[in-house]
């Protein structure tokens, strides 16, 4: 643990990866269990980070890779000082679908910006999770559970099977560097299958 009396949980992967349903439920399992948790997102969580999330996933308006970057820390900043470092503090389980990893993996394995600037942003956030779990699909897999979803696609989702496979070589390379916070998840399986598999490291790791 490395800040405080609470624990920090983040889901990472690709698009289509199932992060925001296995979060959901895995929010679900624990708060049955009698944790109090709180689910957030990123970019967003705040009114003013799902404003910068607008701008980062729109496809009509053009961000360079580092300006990207910096929104997303941007948006991060907020969040992580209004929400998850009081929660931490409170006690609380938090569980937050991307953090600093997806800036990692997007932006400087996706799209070429400097990975020692993307760390240097990452030192100024000072909050690192207890348990990074990295969930793993094939791309026809991500493809089939992207094409079923309502709405229209985001800024990265239109990027291509490029971009996307260094995306994902992004986060292996992540999930190799820092073996002891991240965990690799077989996404294939059933959400249920995936929650399990989650909710056995967590007691793995934080005797919780």
């Amino acid at each position: 643990m490395n800040h405080r009396a609470g624990l920090f949980i983040t889901l990472e992967g690709g698009e289509g990866a199932g992060k925001s349903t296995a979060a959901a439920r895995l929010a679900e399992v624990l708060r049955a269990e009698g944790l109090t948790v709180l689910a957030t997102r990123e970019p967003g969580g705040t009114k003013g980070a799902e404003a910068m999330r607008a701008l980062l996933l729109s496809t009509t308006i053009t961000l360079d890779p580092m300006a990207q970057t910096m929104l997303h820390f941007a948006a991060r900043a907020d969040l992580v000082e209004t929400v998850i470092r009081p929660a931490l503090a409170r006690g609380e389980v938090v569980i937050c679908d991307r953090f600093y990893d997806s800036t990692m993996a997007y932006q400087a394995y996706g799209l070429n910006v400097d990975v020692s600037a993307v760390a240097s942003l990452t030192r100024l956030i000072n909050l690192h999770p207890d348990v990074t779990f990295i969930l793993e699909v094939s791309e026809s897999t991500a493809n089939e559970r992207r094409k079923v979803r309502n709405g229209a696609t985001d800024r990265y989702e239109e990027m291509g099977a490029d971009f996307m496979a260094r995306v994902a070589h992004g986060f292996r390379a992540i999930a190799a560097a820092e073996p002891r916070r991240c965990a690799l998840i077989d996404a294939e399986q059933p959400v249920e299958a995936v929650v399990a598999a989650m909710r056995r490291v967590i007691r793995e790791r934080t005797r919780r």
